[in-house]
């Protein structure tokens, strides 16, 4: 394949940037407008064409074996495949590039990338294209620009090369391309009808809470119900401080926590404060009500989310943006506005958004499901092999958990003491004490244990799997070994092992990198590892160590295997462990059977790996 290096320049104003709108709204408006495009084909010369030229100039092109290289792919490839139907042999981005060698860099921005390896500085020239059309340019100006996108061309260029001559896997890039590809190449569809009805539907439960609200205020102060509106309960439930006064006119203390901002006391009044989340289920229904109301009103992403749905129905297929190392472990997250990664399959809007993404007409969507892989690549990288045995023979390992804390046989479990178990076996794996694991038990298992019960319940878990007790240990070596420069093995196949100067290796060829690693006193004085991530001191231990290299690992797995479900059947989305793909209706059992599987597939490093899925089709994804 041929390097094609490539960057746009369009229109933009202070209402019209990326700024303000997503990658596909910016791109699908009719306000767009191409500028100038600068291309660099393999090691000769960038040329700039200006708007008159670009669309030959591109024409021009054989595409069929070239890579389009880009700094923020999904962008420039947005413009040449939506406006240029242009299609490559394979797309690249220094932008994923960099996120994945330097994870933990605030900025993966062209300027910043140019600045980190010394290969020039990026220009500003662009500043000066605010609010201009193509014919608002002079001669001059529009030559300026020209420069200005070439060298944005040449560093990009320069850091795709210095990236590969650094040893970037080249089963990394064909993820990249894959990722890019779910955006570029759209294959889901959105239901603008089932949209619009669940976003109806979630402005009226919006309401139903409010109206509970001020039935609490009328009772509360009668005489003046009249002035009490619905814009007063959006004020009151906004305002940290009104809402914590109307707590305490229910007789309720508000909960509080110490600010990691500022270290000063506050109120905990976000969903994810337990003691937040505790007053959901306070005796007084007056104060479920409230608290109700606050979550349902102050958390307004189901409206928003729905009503962006709606928006990108109107202007075509269903882009997916996934961002390609959006997380440390190397797995996929959210961007552009829209996160698929946390699209609520439980409570009052369960799998409504799911429902309306779509497979295209004639086909289905398969999602499989890796299952516990978590635990599973644990088991074995700990060398725990009754574990992995137990796994490999499909027995449920959460009910002989429970047996060793209850002492009693797996088959007297009930159904309470196996979701104990589950809680355990997959909540207790990276090295939580009990008062986590007391927290866990409530909210996964609605299960209340005493402090004394937690701490016997994790005790139970530890000395039944002591080979994972001995990988935190293990780890924790690991982390002074890369501080004194030494090299170790940390796991028991041998995959993780320390590298002075880069971190733990991953069967990917990448690291899970600790950058700028020292020992710190904390406030009891107590000495412990810390490392710099995104700018900010983060603490380091054995077990989130230990949880580091096993979600990297899983995700190396579900990597490989989608990979190869690629091969067969375009996959649209990935989702934590799961792996979602289009295929036509008449063949759905049978890609089905295909897709579990490449999920069930083994990679070579991993042979005796115990792994296991679940799959399902149906026409849109909330059916699979």
């Amino acid at each position: 394949m041929i390097p094609l290096t490539i960057d746009f320049e369009s229109f933009y104003d202070r209402d019209y940037s990326l700024s303000k709108l997503t990658t596909e709204q910016y791109v699908r408006d009719p306000r767009f407008e191409v500028i100038g495009v600068a291309i660099k084909i393999g090691d000769a010369a960038t040329q700039w064409y200006p708007k008159p030229e670009a669309a030959a100039a591109l024409a021009s092109i054989d595409w069929s074996d070239k890579m389009v290289v880009c700094q923020n792919t999904a962008f420039d490839a947005a413009i040449l495949a939506w406006h240029y139907d242009v299609t490559p042999q394979a797309w690249a981005d220094t932008l994923g590039m960099s996120r994945a060698l330097y994870p933990h860099d605030k900025s993966h921005s062209l300027s910043s990338q140019a600045e980190r390896l010394g290969v020039g500085v990026k220009g500003t020239e662009v500043l000066n294209a605010l609010g201009k059309r193509y014919v608002d340019f002079s001669a001059d100006e529009l030559a300026r620009y020209g420069v200005y996108c070439i060298n944005d061309v040449e560093l990009t260029h320069t850091l795709f090369h210095r990236y590969l001559g650094m040893g970037f896997p080249k089963q990394e890039l064909r993820l990249i391309d894959l990722t890019l590809r779910m955006f570029i190449e759209p294959r889901l569809v959105l239901d603008s009808n089932l949209l619009v009805q669940h976003l109806t539907s979630v402005k009226e439960h919006k309401q139903q809470l409010l109206d509970a609200v001020r039935d609490q205020l009328i009772m509360a102060d009668p005489d003046n119900a009249v002035a009490i509106v619905t814009e007063d309960i959006k004020k009151l439930l906004m305002s940290n401080d009104k809402f914590a006064k109307q707590l305490e006119r229910l007789g309720v203390e508000p909960p509080m926590k110490v600010s990691p901002t500022t270290g000063k006391p506050a109120y905990a009044f976000a969903k994810t404060d337990e003691a937040f989340k505790e007053l959901a289920e306070h005796p007084d229904v007056r104060v479920q009500a409230l608290v109700a109301a606050r979550l349902g009103n102050k958390t307004t992403l189901e409206e928003t989310r729905t009503e962006r749905f709606i928006g990108m129905a109107a202007r075509g297929a269903f882009p997916v943006p996934l961002r390609y190392y959006g997380a440390h472990s190397g797995r996929w997250s959210g961007q552009d506005s829209v996160n698929l990664q946390n699209l609520p399959s439980r409570g009052p809007y369960a799998k409504a958004l799911k429902r309306a993404i779509k497979a295209p007409p004639g086909h289905v969507v398969i999602d499989c499901d890796s299952a516990q892989i978590e635990a599973r690549t644990l088991a074995w990288l700990a060398g725990q092999h009754d574990l992995v045995q137990a796994f490999r023979d499909k027995q449920d390992v959460y009910k002989i958990m429970a047996s060793h804390i209850y002492g009693v046989a797996a088959d007297q479990i009930d159904k309470a003491q196996r979701q104990v178990g589950k809680v355990v076996v997959l909540g207790a794996g990276y090295g939580v004490g009990h008062g986590k694991l007391k927290t866990f038990l409530k909210s996964m298992a609605g299960v209340e244990v005493s402090e004394s019960e937690a701490k016997r319940i994790i005790n139970a878990y530890r000395s039944t799997y002591n080979c994972i007790p001995y990988l935190w240990d293990k780890a924790n070596r690991a982390i002074e070994a890369l501080y004194a420069g030494q090299a170790m093995v940390v796991d028991v196949p041998g995959l993780v092992r320390a590298e002075p100067g880069k971190g733990l290796t991953l069967p990917s060829g990448l690291h899970i990198q600790y950058p700028e690693l020292r020992r710190q006193y904390n406030d009891a004085g107590k000495s412990e590892w810390c490392y710099t991530t995104k700018g900010m001191p983060t603490r380091v231990y054995g077990g989130l160590c230990v949880e580091n290299f096993t979600q990297a690992i899983a995700r190396c797995v579900v990597a490989e295997q989608m990979l190869r479900i690629n091969k067969q059947y375009p996959v649209v989305l990935t989702v934590h462990d799961s792996v979602a793909c289009v295929a036509p209706e008449a063949e759905a059992e049978q890609a089905m059977a295909y897709v579990v599987e490449c999920m069930s597939w083994n990679p070579k490093w991993a042979p005796d790996l115990p792994l296991s899925c679940e799959a399902g089709y149906g026409n849109s994804y909330g059916d699979c």
